[in-house]
C-alpha cells in the first residue's frame, strides 16, 4: 500500500525544476508510505513518477518503486495489493519469465510484457491504482480497481497532465488550478461526499472505479470502462440460480475462505477491525480458521451505550479466542480528531463515522501494519435498513392522494424526535430485540420527507440525501446528472430493492465508505483489506435470488448462515448500529462555539458560496431540539472546515 503521484508534459521537462516539483508532490503523501520514497524521470519524454512506500510484501529493495520492467519497456507506480499474484507469477515463470524479487508489482510489470496490458489487467484480483508508462509507445495509462478501493485523481490543464493518490499531491503543484467546482458542491450538499468523476475542484477529476485512462502526446485522454458493475448485475439477474440453502451456504463459505486467505498474505503483522456485527465477525471467524495462532482484533468503545459496540465485539472475540484489544474513547478524544479531518480527506466529506474509523485505525496501527475489515457487506448482502424498508413505504403510500401525503409529512415532522423516541420506548417493550430501532425519532422525521416522493427512485434519492434541495443552498451551482438515468436503470434492474443495492454499490460504497476507510487507514500508515469486495464474490451473489440476501425483514441472510457455523446467533442478534458518534449532542454542547463560528451568517454571506437562510434555520432548529439536524449541519460544517483549511 502506497502513495503515487507525478506528471506528464510531452514538450519535455527541466530536470532541476521537475525534480523539485515531483519531490514536493510526493512528500505530501508521506503518511501513505512511511517506509521510503522513490522518483523516476525521463526529461525528454516529459514524464515524472513519484512514490511513497508502505512495505507489505517483499520488504527488500527489489520491491522498490517506481519499478522498470526487465526489458526496460514499462515503468510502473502502483498502490494496492494483487491477491492472486502468486498464481500469475507461476504462470509467467512457466513461460520462462525470470523474477528479480517477490513483489506483486513485478508480477504486474512482467505480465504486461508477456501478455499485453489489457490481458494482464483482466487477470488481476485485488485493490489497485496503477500508473504505467510505456516507453516504446510513449503512452501513460492510469487504472483504478473494479470496486474503487484505491483512489486516483488527475488533472489536465495547459498541456500538463498531473495525477496522484490524493488531492493534496496535485494541489502541491503550482500548475494545477484550484477553483471550487460549484456543481460538485451541489452534489456534495446532497450526498455528503463529492461523487466520481468530480472532485471539489473544477480542474481535477477522480478516475471512476473499473476505468482506465490512456493519454499520449496529443493530450487527449481516452477513458475506457474495463469492468462494468451494471453489466455484472444484469448478467446475474439473467442467469439466476436456485440452489438449496445448504448448497448456497457451502458455496459462500468456500468463496469467503478463499478471499480471506488471499488477503492474509503479508510479510508484516496483520489483524482485523472487529465491531461484533455480522460482517466483521464472519471475517474474523474465517481468519481464525486460516491461522495457527490467535488473530489480533481491535475495537473501540464509547461510554454512551447507544453508540458502543465494544461489548458485543468483546463477546465475539472471546468466543473465537482472538488476541483482542479494545479501547474506550472519551468524547474529548473523539472530538480532537475533528480538526484533522480537512487534511485527511482533502475535500469536503461528511460521513461522521470518519471519526471512529480513524480512531480504530490508529489503535490497530500500534500493533499491526495490515488490517482486514467487513466493508462491502451491506451493499453485497442487503444490510442497510432501507433495503427492506423503502419498498414497503412506497407500496403503502404510492396510492394515496398527494395532499394527504403532504399533510402526513407535515404532522409527523412537527413532533420532536425526542417525543417520538419516548413513544417508541413505550410501544416496543416486550418485542424481540431484532425489532429494536436506534434513534427512532430521527427515522420518523426522515420518513416525513419521504412522503413527498414521486417514484420509488425518488424515494431512494431522498433516503440518501442530506439536503433534498441543494440548488436552494449552493449559490451558482447546478447539480450534475446521475451516473445512470433512472429510466435506464429501471429497465435493466426491474426490482426496486435490487436497484437500490446497485446504486449503493457504484456510488455510496466507493465515494463514501471506501474513501472514508482509505483516508482513515492510510492517514496512520495502515493498509486495510476488504475480503467481501472480491469482484468474483460480487458476480456470484447476484446470480442468487434476492431472498438469499433479504428474508423476513432482515438483511444478510446467507452471510449469517455462514457466520452461525462459527458463532452462536445469540452473540449477533442485535439491531444494526452503524459506526456513529453523538454529533447531535456535541453540536449543542462542546462543539457549539466551533459550529457557530463556521455557520456565522455574516461569514456565509461574505463567502458567497452558500445561502445562509436555510442553514441558519436548521442550526436554530437543532439548538432548540425541535429537530435533529446533525446530518445536514455536519455536511455544511465539513464544507466550511475544508474551506477554512484549503480554500480561503
Amino acid at each position: 500500500m502506497c502513495g503515487i503521484t507525478g506528471f506528464y508534459i510531452p514538450e519535455g521537462l527541466n530536470a532541476d525544476t521537475a525534480r523539485v516539483e515531483l519531490e514536493s508532490m510526493t512528500q505530501t503523501l508521506a503518511h501513505r508510505g512511511p517506509d521510503g520514497c522513490g522518483f523516476w524521470l525521463d526529461e525528454r519524454a516529459g514524464i515524472a513518477l513519484g512514490f511513497r512506500r508502505l512495505a507489505i510484501i517483499d520488504l527488500t529493495s527489489t520491491g522498490h518503486q517506481p519499478m522498470i520492467s526487465a526489458d526496460g519497456r514499462y515503468v510502473i507506480a502502483f498502490n494496492g495489493e494483487i491477491y492472486n499474484y502468486r498464481e500469475l507469477r507461476r504462470q509467467l515463470e512457466s513461460q520462462g519469465v525470470y523474477f528479480r524479487g517477490t513483489s506483486d508489482t513485478e508480477v504486474i510489470l512482467e505480465g504486461a510484457c508477456a501478455w499485453g496490458w489489457d490481458a494482464t489487467l483482466s487477470k488481476l484480483v485485488g485493490m489497485f491504482a496503477v500508473v504505467l508508462w510505456d516507453r516504446a509507445l510513449r503512452t501513460l495509462t492510469l487504472v483504478r480497481d473494479r470496486i474503487g478501493e484505491k483512489p486516483l485523481y488527475y488533472s489536465l490543464q495547459n498541456r500538463s497532465f498531473h495525477f496522484g493518490s490524493e488531492l493534496k499531491s496535485l494541489c502541491a503543484c503550482p500548475h494545477v488550478g484550484r477553483e471550487i467546482n460549484r456543481d460538485a458542491v451541489d452534489a456534495y450538499v446532497r450526498y455528503g461526499y463529492v461523487p466520481a468523476p468530480y472532485s471539489i475542484y473544477t480542474g481535477i477529476l477522480k478516475l471512476p472505479p473499473g476505468t482506465q485512462l490512456v493519454i499520449h502526446s496529443d493530450m487527449v485522454p481516452k477513458l475506457r470502462v474495463y469492468w462494468d458493475p451494471l453489466e455484472v448485475v444484469e448478467s446475474g439477474i439473467a442467469q439466476r440460480r436456485h440452489p438449496t440453502e445448504e448448497e448456497a451456504t457451502d458455496e459462500l463459505e468456500a468463496l469467503l475462505k478463499d478471499s480471506v486467505a488471499r488477503r492474509m498474505i503479508a510479510d508484516v503483522p496483520l489483524g482485523a477491525l472487529l465491531s461484533g456485527g455480522v460482517d466483521s465477525s464472519t471475517l474474523v471467524a474465517l481468519m481464525q480458521t486460516e491461522s495457527s495462532r490467535p488473530i489480533r482484533t481491535f475495537t473501540i468503545g464509547f461510554e454512551d451505550q447507544k453508540y458502543d459496540e465494544a461489548e458485543a465485539a468483546s463477546k465475539v472475540a472471546r468466543h473465537l479466542r482472538t488476541d483482542h484489544t479494545e479501547l474506550y474513547v472519551s468524547p474529548s478524544a473523539a472530538q480532537a480528531v475533528i480538526p484533522r479531518l480537512p487534511d485527511l480527506y482533502d475535500e469536503p466529506f461528511a460521513d461522521s463515522s470518519q471519526i471512529p474509523t480513524f480512531l480504530i485505525c490508529q489503535l490497530a496501527r500500534q500493533a499491526v501494519t495490515v488490517s482486514l475489515s467487513g466493508d462491502g457487506g451491506d451493499e453485497l448482502f442487503g444490510g442497510y435498513t432501507r433495503y427492506f424498508f423503502a419498498d414497503k413505504v412506497w407500496r403503502s403510500v404510492s396510492h394515496l392522494p398527494r395532499p394527504v401525503l403532504r399533510l402526513g409529512g407535515y404532522l409527523t415532522s412537527k413532533v420532536s424526535p425526542a417525543s417520538w423516541d419516548f413513544l417508541y420506548a413505550l410501544v416496543h417493550r416486550g418485542l424481540p430485540k431484532r425489532w429494536n430501532i436506534t434513534l427512532p425519532g430521527d427515522k420518523v422525521h426522515k420518513l416525513s420527507g419521504l412522503l413527498l416522493s414521486n417514484s420509488p427512485d425518488d424515494l431512494y434519492r431522498r433516503l440518501v440525501s442530506q439536503w433534498n434541495e441543494p440548488g436552494e443552498l449552493v449559490i451558482g451551482g447546478r447539480e450534475p446528472p446521475p451516473r445512470v438515468m433512472p429510466e435506464i436503470l429501471r429497465e435493466r434492474i426491474p426490482d426496486f430493492t435490487e436497484r437500490m443495492m446497485h446504486m449503493d454499490l457504484v456510488t455510496y460504497l466507493p465515494d463514501d465508505v471506501l474513501a472514508k476507510v482509505d483516508r482513515a487507514s492510510m492517514g496512520v500508515g495502515l493498509e486495510n483489506r476488504a475480503p467481501l469486495l472480491d469482484h468474483r464474490l460480487l458476480g456470484w451473489i447476484w446470480r442468487l435470488p434476492l431472498s438469499f440476501r433479504i428474508r423476513d425483514g432482515q438483511g444478510k441472510w446467507l452471510l449469517r448462515q455462514v457466520l452461525y457455523r462459527y458463532v452462536p446467533p445469540a452473540l449477533i442478534s442485535r439491531p444494526k448500529m452503524g459506526f456513529a458518534v453523538p454529533i447531535h449532542a456535541w453540536l449543542r454542547g462542546p462543539l457549539r462555539d466551533w459550529a457557530e463560528s463556521l455557520l456565522d451568517e455574516k461569514r456565509l454571506r461574505r463567502e458567497g458560496l452558500l445561502n445562509a437562510d436555510p442553514i441558519r434555520r436548521a442550526w436554530a432548529s437543532h439548538l432548540t431540539g425541535e429537530r435533529n439536524e446533525q446530518h445536514r449541519l455536519w455536511t455544511i460544517l465539513m464544507l466550511q472546515a475544508w474551506r477554512e483549511r484549503w480554500a480561503l
